[in-house]
């Protein structure tokens, strides 16, 4: 299995560019340039950048030229402090992982691909001369198990656009589930060797996901401490043990581009659950990526997280 080299340990830079109000003065409040040199401090290597269409398009899918700025400036105070980054699309024209954002159609429409497929080329256009240091993820959390082959052909046919425009950028894939580690072995051969598989974990849910309000069937009051019997090393290796196999069939490098804790969690338990799922990373040489930097009911720069954050990042 190969390495995801420039991308060992990161933090997700979640609802600056994505999952928020898409206007002008959140995006220049949100994270600026001491954001980015705080990240370099913790001695992580890379941030995940997410992004939504509605940044760089309209709903109509008109440029919106100014959108690219933010991006431009996310790479340079990366360039700035020594870290890599992957360019995530979070949201496309059509589909979302977050039923809340009433995108639909994106599967079943080839106006709704093409327009993915434009999106991505533009995209490759501006940032493909970043290769040795920016990397794309083609979409966010795929959910439907049905979208499978459909989603498989988009992959190839959309890598083999980017090509066309960035080809030595790497890019990154994962799954149906919500990015499920099980789903990889489903996942379409890689297009090339520079192609990353990708898995999110947010493992046990019960756990990481105690109390939140849009988790269906979640009690808001429910509370779950950390218990080392039901989560060790072992546990983990179990549920990576799907992707571990199709990365080693592949030879391709594996990535972990979410996983967190909710800041509902005590913090002691939060760093010992980062503590073993790190060792798992580590044992299997698995690239990650924490959620998430700041809010988002996961930020590990908010207050909830201070008591032990300075020993935490040793372990993202």
């Amino acid at each position: 299995m190969k390495t995801f080299d420039g991308y060992k340990k990161g933090v997700d830079l979640g609802g600056w560019l994505s999952q928020c109000s898409h206007e002008t003065a959140h995006y220049d409040s949100f994270i600026g340039k001491a954001d980015i040199e705080k990240i370099a401090g913790w001695g992580l290597d890379h941030v995940r950048l997410p992004i939504d269409y509605n940044l760089i398009e309209d709903r109509d899918g008109n440029i919106i030229e100014s959108g690219y700025k933010y991006i431009d400036n996310a790479i340079n105070w990366c360039g700035e402090f020594g870290l890599d980054l992957v360019l995530d699309l979070h949201k496309t024209a059509g589909f979302s992982f977050d039923k809340g954002e009433r995108e639909s159609g994106f599967f079943e429409s080839e106006a709704l691909q093409e327009r993915f497929y434009k999106l991505w080329e533009r995209l490759a256009e501006r940032y493909g001369k970043y290769s040795e240091r920016v990397a794309f993820e083609l979409l966010n959390e795929v959910t439907d198990q049905g979208y499978s082959d459909v989603w498989n052909g988009i992959i190839y046919k959309c890598i083999e656009k980017i090509r066309k425009h960035a080809p030595d950028t790497i890019i990154v894939v994962g799954g149906y589930w919500q990015n499920s580690p099980d789903a990889l072995p489903d996942i379409v051969k890689p297009y090339d060797d520079k192609v990353v598989l990708s898995f999110h974990c947010y493992d046990p849910f019960d756990f990481t996901h105690q109390g939140a309000e849009w988790v269906d069937a979640m009690d808001p009051s429910f509370r779950k401490s950390f218990d080392e019997n039901e989560v060790s090393a072992e546990y983990f290796a179990g549920r990576f043990s799907a992707a571990l196999k199709t990365a080693e069939k592949y030879n391709a490098a594996l990535y972990c581009g979410e996983y967190g804790v909710i800041d509902k969690a005590k913090p002691q338990d939060v760093l010992k659950w980062y503590k073993v799922i790190n060792s798992a990373f580590e044992r299997f040489g698995i690239s990650r990526c924490a959620w998430n930097y700041k809010q988002k009911d996961f930020g590990l720069s908010d207050e909830w997280i201070s008591p032990v954050i300075d020993e935490l990042v040793k372990y993202l």
